[in-house]
Order: structure tokens, then sequence, then C-alpha cells
């Protein structure tokens, strides 16, 4: 049956076969998460936690040209991490599988929104989609790297070591080092889902190729806000860590949207 046979009901029915199956592989791939996790929490979450984390020695190098960086060469760096809720431990194994699953499959989530809009679209839509959609899922995991690598390991060396006074003694709680890391992580991801976000904006009419010329000044002052935001250090160094990238996502939208012209000879 083609787009224009099905009635509302029909795609109301589709609409629930597709959530059915994200939810099967959710919940196949959280309780693999659920297994797995000991050794994931270990090796991968509480990786930037430790002071051998990779990325601390290529800081500590670049900070011996670059002064006003933190200081990333404390090799005894040690966060603590403490759990006052008895219950804590296990819901965040819960959870964090659950979050764990849902980054895992996203790439199969963006390919069911993809069959489930493929039949609305034109012939020479289709060609164009599945490349959209294969980019969208590429760019999400090279942002999530991103977050996981760079943004959030300078987010917490900087705000652990940070001192108010030498009275206080900081140490750190597992919710509040799990949500920072999500957090940091998942925002990464979707930020770097711009351009598929653009193109399906574009492809219903709200975005024109002249809106990302006329507001370029704009856009570039709130994405230093953002990057200033999301990198709480304020040294040039990180800051321009995070800002190019989201910059280059900003001029990489440009590409995937259509034209005006394009846009007006459709409507």
């Amino acid at each position: 049956m083609s787009a224009q046979e099905m009635s509302f009901w029909d795609h109301l029915e589709e609409l629930r076969w597709m959530l059915l199956r994200v939810v099967i592989a959710l919940v196949i791939f959280a309780v693999a998460g659920f297994i797995y996790m000991p050794w994931i929490f270990d090796n991968i979450i509480l990786g930037p936690a430790k002071s051998d984390f990779f990325l601390y020695h290529y800081m500590c190098e670049i900070s011996q040209y670059l002064t006003f960086l933190p200081d990333f060469c404390d090799e005894n760096l040690k966060v603590e991490m403490i759990n006052i809720d008895l219950t804590a431990q296990f819901f965040r194994h819960l959870s964090t599988s659950g979050w764990f699953a849902l980054i895992l499959i996203c790439p199969y989530i963006l390919f069911e929104i993809w069959r489930f809009i493929r039949p609305a679209l034109y012939e020479h839509e289709k060609k164009n989609v599945r490349w959209v959609f294969l980019l969208g899922s590429i760019m999400f995991f090279i942002g999530c790297c991103i977050g996981y690598t760079l943004i959030f390991p300078i987010t917490l060396r900087f705000l652990y070591t940070y001192s108010l006074s030498d009275v206080i003694n900081n140490q750190l709680s597992l919710s509040s080092y799990l949500d920072n890391f999500l957090t940091l992580i998942l925002v990464m991801g979707f930020v770097f889902e711009m351009p598929l976000i653009s193109w399906l904006l574009s492809q219903i009419g709200i975005l024109r190729r002249s809106f990302f010329k006329k507001y370029r000044r704009h856009a570039i002052l709130i994405l230093l806000i953002a990057a200033a935001l999301i990198t709480p250090t304020g040294d040039p160094f990180t800051l321009s860590l995070v800002f190019f990238p989201l910059y280059g996502l900003y001029e990489l939208s440009i590409f995937f949207v259509k034209k005006d012209d394009l846009i007006i000879s459709k409507t």
C-alpha cells in the first residue's frame, strides 16, 4: 500500500509497530548492558576519573607550551567518589544500562524513522535521505566520542580540582558524576545532529539557506556562549576545542539545506 493510499489509522499502526521494534531493541541492549555494566563502569565510565586517562597525558604536554591551561600534569589525581543512598548503586546500574542501550541503538532509531517517512518522499528525495540518515548516525557517535574523550574529562578535571577554600575537600557523589557524564556525552551527540535536523526542517520548508547566511554572526555569538557553558574552564584553548566543531557543524548544515529557489518551486 502506497503512502497516498494509507489512511490515518494505517499510519498510526505503522507508528505503533515502529515504536514496538525500537522498544524491543532497547530492552535487548539494556539487558546486555546490565550484564556487562561492572566492566563498562570500571574501564569506560570511570576512565576520566583516573590520572592515567590518555587525554591527560597529551594535555599535560600541551600545557607546557600554553601556560594558561589548567594543570593536567598531576599524576596523583584521584577522584574520590561516595554513595550515601542505599539503593543508588542498584538503580544507577539499571538506569545507566538503559542510557548505554539508547546510545548504541540510535542508528537503528534513525533507520526506523527513515522507514516511516520514506513512503511520503519523492523518488529523488529517497536517494538523498538515506545518506543523510547514515551521516546522522556517524555524526551522533562522533559527538559522543568528543564528549567522552575531550569535553567531560576537561570539565571533570577543572571542577573537581577547583577550590574555593583550602578547608573544603571535594568528594564527588555517584549521582553527580553519572549525571554530568551522561548529560555532556548525550548533549554533544545531539549537537552533532545539527546537519540532520537542518535537513529535516528544510524538507518541510521551515529552514532556508539564506537563513544561515543572514544570521551567521548571531550564530557565532550563540555558539560561543554554548561552548562557554559546556566547558567552564574559561581558557581560550579549551573554549576553541568546543567552539570550532560547533561552528563547523553550522557551516555543514548549510550544505544540507535547500536553496531558496528550490523550496519556493516545490511549494
